[in-house]
């Protein structure tokens, strides 16, 4: 009987899950997952995506065994292991999702030529997205740099429905399997590691069971404010699906075919799911940029972006990460970041937008913190967003627009719920100074038990001198150009 080894990667799940499903067809199957800290190079894993890959490895493993099935987990080069269980189990087969990071289409080529002459049949599946990059194109057939009518072409596209789990005959010879714990993507207090995601247990559900549960939730009610919640972070209208998608515990057309159905359940609801759906889309359009300019996560899209003067003051940038720059709903998106992993969609074009440009720090240095510190930390979501924010990306929001981060706070967290959760050294603050505390009469600060320089910093720039900075700044690399 042939077998088959389904190499599972960002695509954690036994639904709608095209490489398994055609392997299962066929045969036996083996399920592998290769922790490869090489392979994507500066782009390996951060601690925070290191917590979910733990858990999700840990539902999956689950998943399979309740199935009289095992999930053989094995740590190195990928090559090389695939070598030895091709070997070891006799495999004339190996399948796999395609994957889209910089690193990927060289590892598949590599997987390719090396079994082209053992007469093992290497096949790659779709699953990832809800289209194919190539497979949206303008009229004269060239890739979209623009994201509105990239979405408008998309939408005039099939989705697939989503296909179910398949009938396995899992292969039940005994192979070597590491044992997760051993691979230590935990912050483990024994090995002098603080648990900086303590908590995160009740705040998180990895894994495919609690992708579909984040799904249903959201689509019950919460979708019905999406168009206007989504921009209030006090509140919970998104769908915090985003670490879920990034593992591949669901797939897009999972999504998609969901949200399709609960509109004809709530047609009411239809705009609310249409925006919904547009930010799956985002993701779309910057993995269709990502396959047309691989360097994104590194270099600007728009090249005038690389004489960019950026300031790059070290102590600034430390003073952000740290959720201490003396401006409120800044602060507070930067601690809701460290204490759950994740961080409200508006929040993070704040911030981004403070780093950037009132810091003059480049979007790289902001990259890199998010790669390690989100959950959701995705390579070509990640790369575009900062990049847009920045103004150096396709369909980019212009430089000279600067976000006002009193105004964003006084628009989006006019009660000052947010900043109050996460900057609790000023939730006795009057909500009119909740946004610019360093205005509130001093009587107003005593009243608050508030000292400001030591109980809550002051701002670390000046919003209008920082302002200005920011757009002499702009100014070199526009009459450069």
């Amino acid at each position: 009987m042939s077998t088959t080894l389904v190499l599972f990667r960002q695509d954690l799940r036994l639904h709608d899950h095209p490489a398994l499903i055609a392997a299962a067809s066929r045969g036996r199957v083996v399920p592998v997952f290769i922790y490869d800290e090489e392979q994507a190079g500066d782009w390996h894993l951060g601690g925070a995506s290191q917590w979910w890959l733990h858990e999700s490895l840990k539902s999956l493993e689950s998943s399979i065994s309740a199935l009289s099935g095992r999930l053989i987990l094995r740590r190195g080069d990928t090559i090389s292991v695939l070598r030895s269980l091709q070997q070891e189990s006799g495999a004339d087969a190996i399948y796999f999702s395609r994957q889209y990071q910089p690193w990927s289409a060289p590892l598949e080529t590599l997987i390719n030529n090396e079994f082209h002459d053992l007469n093992v049949s290497i096949k790659r599946f779709p699953g990832t997205l809800l289209h194919e990059p190539g497979s949206v194109l303008t009229g004269s057939g060239t890739a979209f740099k623009v994201f509105t009518p990239f979405w408008r072409a998309a939408n005039k596209q099939s989705v697939a429905l989503p296909l179910g789990r398949p009938d396995v005959d899992w292969h039940s010879h005994p192979l070597a399997s590491d044992d997760l714990a051993d691979w230590q993507l935990q912050p483990d207090t024994q090995r002098g590691v603080p648990n900086w995601a303590e908590g995160w247990q009740d705040l998180w559900k990895p894994g495919e069971e609690g992708a579909h549960l984040a799904l249903t939730d959201f689509l019950e009610a919460p979708v019905a404010h999406y168009a206007e919640g989504r921009d209030v972070p006090a509140k919970r209208y998104t769908s915090r699906l985003s670490p879920h998608l990034k593992f591949g515990e669901i797939s897009p057309r999972q999504i998609w075919s969901a949200a399709q159905q609960r509109k004809l359940s709530a047609p009411q609801w239809s705009a609310p799911i249409d925006k919904f759906l547009a930010e799956v889309g985002w993701r779309e359009f910057c993995y269709q940029l990502l396959d047309l300019f691989n360097d994104m996560p590194a270099k600007p899209f728009k090249q005038q972006f690389a004489g960019f003067p950026w300031g790059n003051n070290r102590e600034h940038l430390s003073a952000w990460q740290r959720g201490q720059t003396g401006y409120p709903i800044v602060d507070a998106g930067m601690r809701e970041l460290q204490h759950t992993g994740f961080m409200h969609n508006r929040v993070r074009m704040i911030v981004a937008s403070f780093l950037t440009k009132h810091l003059l720090v480049h979007w790289i240095e902001g990259e890199r913190w998010f790669w390690d510190c989100l959950l959701d930390a995705d390579i070509a979501s990640n790369a575009c967003s900062w990049q847009w924010v920045a103004g150096s990306g396709a369909d980019a929001s212009p430089y000279f627009r600067i976000f006002n981060p009193i105004a964003q706070g006084q628009k989006f967290d006019s009660e000052g719920e947010y900043v109050k959760q996460w900057c609790p050294e000023l939730s006795k603050l009057p909500k009119k100074y909740i946004h610019e505390p360093w205005e509130a009469p001093q009587m107003t600060l005593v009243s608050a038990d508030l000292e400001l320089g030591t109980d809550y910093p002051l701002p670390i720039v000046d919003h209008k001198t920082a302002r200005l900075g920011a757009l002499d700044a702009y100014a070199v690399i526009k009459q450069a150009s």
